[in-house]
């Protein structure tokens, strides 16, 4: 009996990166608000001060609002927004083990090109450059894979599946 996994198609890629684009707006938020409250709460009065503290606390906020979402239901609102849903490749939900584990694997959409960049003392526009390679082969990768999957999730046996649209249906309304 198919899993509810094969019976949804893989969203685009096209699609997959406009909802990465929204996250990172949504993202903006969190961030903002979590750099605040450490700011708040650690009484820093410099922002070079504490910096590593604050790089490791927001790595760790995040982590947790990614794992929170995957966990319960398999969408952050960005995911919902496109249609876009995360489950393990029997159509079952995320385990926090698997959620944590995907999440730290997505850093490899930036890390590796920011390591070459600081490994060739990269300035200037090489900074950017480097790293934006790393995400154009990350992200053709998928093309790579019969099902369209990203490396982090064959890793760990998860899938990102396109949702049905919603039927529009009609409801009188009366006052």
């Amino acid at each position: 009996m198919p899993s509810s996994a094969d019976l949804l198609p893989t969203p685009p890629l096209k699609a997959r990166l406009f909802c990465m684009v929204y996250e990172s707006m949504l993202l903006f938020g969190v961030v903002f608000i979590g750099a605040w409250l450490f700011s708040t709460l650690m009484q820093q009065r410099h922002a070079l001060a504490m910096r590593n503290e604050l790089q490791v606390w927001l790595f760790i906020l995040l982590g947790f609002y990614f794992a929170w979402f995957w966990t319960h239901g398999g969408q952050t609102l960005a995911m919902k927004t496109w249609r876009i849903k995360l489950i393990r490749k029997d159509g079952a939900k995320l385990s926090w083990q698997q959620a944590v584990m995907r999440y730290l694997l997505v850093w490899l959409w930036f890390l590796p090109g920011l390591a070459v960049a600081r490994l060739f003392g990269a300035q200037g526009w090489m900074l950017v450059l480097l790293p934006t390679l790393n995400f154009i082969i990350w992200a053709l990768a998928v093309f790579l894979h019969p099902e369209r999957q990203f490396l982090h999730d064959r890793i760990i046996k998860t899938q990102l599946v396109l949702l049905p649209a919603k039927s529009k249906t009609t409801t009188s309304n009366t006052i």
